[in-house]
């Protein structure tokens, strides 16, 4: 008995390890730290991303078999910290340019007021076009069609779904003041799932979500829209730059 307790615990210790290594896909690492390069990055072309984009992009990237194409994500958070986000690219564009041909961000305005485009251009590096993720996800032209009958729509992403509590009922502290919501979410009157998946537990969520800002539910199974329209012409040597 005792010999065979011995022989499985470098078994066990090893399985401990591997539970205990962490994902760089892990929605928290993604929110907090964003994603960093590969150790053996080699690719020609550089991707700066959101983290929130993460999953999406390399799913792409997999299935296009992109592989002269790198990613690398800044952190997810800085969607409630638009501020944040033009000087973290400028850094970002900065540190690696020198090693890649070319590089490209994968942000469109993101709440910047402008100033990431103005950033690009005198930066050289051409970004996704449109206002905000949620456009582009659905497509631009196909969200600017909405007009009107969205203007009281509140937007959720595959990954702010699964990261709800920390990206928006926390930070609204609605978690301490639940008495808040009608401050914050009076004058919206639906939740808008864009479904980059089709993930029935996924869309439950995200209805249970609209419960608890109390708005009613509407679900759009988007793909990915531009989002890999655009990658697909950057991924093309003959694309044209900014």
């Amino acid at each position: 008995m005792t010999r065979r307790n011995r022989t499985a615990r470098p078994s066990s210790r090893r399985a401990v390890s591997a539970l205990s290594s962490p994902d760089p896909l892990d929605d928290r690492a993604l929110t907090d730290r964003g994603l960093d390069l590969p150790e053996r990055a080699s690719g020609r072309i550089l991707l700066i991303a959101c983290g929130a984009l993460a999953r999406e992009i390399l799913d792409l990237k997999t299935r296009h078999g992109w592989d002269h194409m790198d990613v690398t994500c800044l952190p997810a958070i800085l969607h409630n910290h638009p501020e944040q986000i033009t000087p973290r690219v400028e850094q970002a564009v900065r540190r690696h340019r020198a090693r890649y041909d070319r590089i490209f961000v994968v942000y469109a305005d993101c709440g910047t007021g402008g100033q990431l485009k103005a950033a690009c251009d005198r930066l050289a590096v051409e970004m996704i076009e449109g206002p905000h993720c949620y456009s582009f996800l659905e497509g631009n032209t196909r969200f600017a069609a909405h007009g009107d009958s969205d203007l009281t729509a509140f937007y959720l992403t595959d990954f702010l779904v699964r990261q709800f509590d920390a990206f928006v009922w926390k930070p609204l502290g609605l978690d301490r003041h639940p008495d808040l919501r009608e401050t914050y979410f009076g004058h919206y009157e639906k939740l808008v799932y864009q479904a980059q998946t089709d993930d029935p537990g996924l869309t439950e969520l995200a209805r249970a979500h609209a419960d608890r800002l109390g708005l009613a539910f509407e679900r759009r199974l988007t793909g990915y829209g531009d989002l890999e329209a655009t990658l697909s012409a950057w991924a093309d040597p003959g694309s044209s730059s900014c």
